[in-house]
């Protein structure tokens, strides 16, 4: 009978919101090796390296074979086996966090057709890619951040070989519109980049990424932009004092919002109105 093995790692706890690595590991599966009926709370990424086995959802039993990869979706049932007479092996990550689904989702994979075949991303890559997440795992803050980085490696190769690799971009525009939305109608208020992003529903960093590649400039910034605006227009057409007008636009410390001001048009609020 051929060997069989399994090496893997958990993470004790979750230290990165964003994305979070939660476990990972590589498997020589024995025949007909099954893991399921099950459900997990996570996503987890399996990788054929060789041999082949089935992969059961929503009622649809697929067989997959070495160069494929599939996902496993949270709050889904699974069940997923190797073959009698070839069973595979495989290497994996399961990962969480709030870019999570927005990550997937610019992907190849989906709830209908949770795999990728082999004509996707080279197979040499994947297979070190999950390797690199195994090879720095530990529980500390450096080894979290560490394996999200090369989390975030693997998922940005199965983006970039998705069938149509416009989709990132496209949700990052609509995460942006969101945001740029909120700020329009919320500004008054002493709302923070952390209120938007939770708006939203991503994390801030994703937030921040997204506003680079879309308004070249961070959330903070054009929050901050936005409020000058509507200040220059109370100081043009009211007669506000210049600290209901901080106050107006969101700004809740007089001296930081007169700061603001001129930094981004270059002269005092009470020169402005003046002038």
């Amino acid at each position: 009978m051929e060997e069989t093995y399994k090496y893997s790692y958990k993470a004790d706890e979750n230290l990165l919101t964003s994305l979070s690595v939660y476990n990972a590991g590589h498997q020589k599966c024995g025949p007909g090796y099954q893991w399921g009926p099950g459900v997990r709370n996570h996503y987890c990424i399996h990788h054929i390296i060789s041999g082949s086995g089935y992969y059961s959802v929503n009622g649809t039993t697929c067989k997959l074979s070495a160069g494929d990869t599939f996902i496993l979706y949270p709050d889904t049932e699974v069940r997923y086996y190797a073959d009698q007479e070839k069973p595979w092996e495989y290497a994996w990550v399961g990962f969480m966090g709030t870019d999570a689904a927005s990550i997937i989702h610019a992907t190849d994979f989906t709830k209908e057709k949770p795999f990728i075949e082999n004509s996707g991303p080279p197979r040499r890559l994947l297979r070190n890619q999950l390797s690199r997440i195994y090879e720095v795992k530990g529980n500390s803050h450096e080894a979290a951040v560490a394996m999200t980085g090369a989390l975030y490696t693997l998922l940005s190769t199965l983006m970039h070989y998705s069938s149509s690799r416009e989709t990132a971009k496209d949700i990052q525009l609509t995460y942006v519109e969101k945001a740029k939305a909120y700020i329009s109608t919320s500004y008054s208020y002493p709302i923070t980049v952390e209120d938007v992003a939770a708006y939203v529903g991503i994390s801030r960093s994703y937030l921040y990424r997204s506003f680079q590649a879309y308004e070249q400039q961070s959330p903070k910034e054009y929050l901050s932009s936005f409020r000058i605006k509507q200040a220059c227009l109370l100081l043009k057409e009211t007669s506000l004092s210049i600290a209901a007008i901080a106050y107006s636009v969101g700004f809740e410390n007089n001296l930081y919002f007169s700061k603001a001001f001129k930094k981004q048009i270059q002269v005092s609020p009470s020169e402005y109105r003046r002038g």
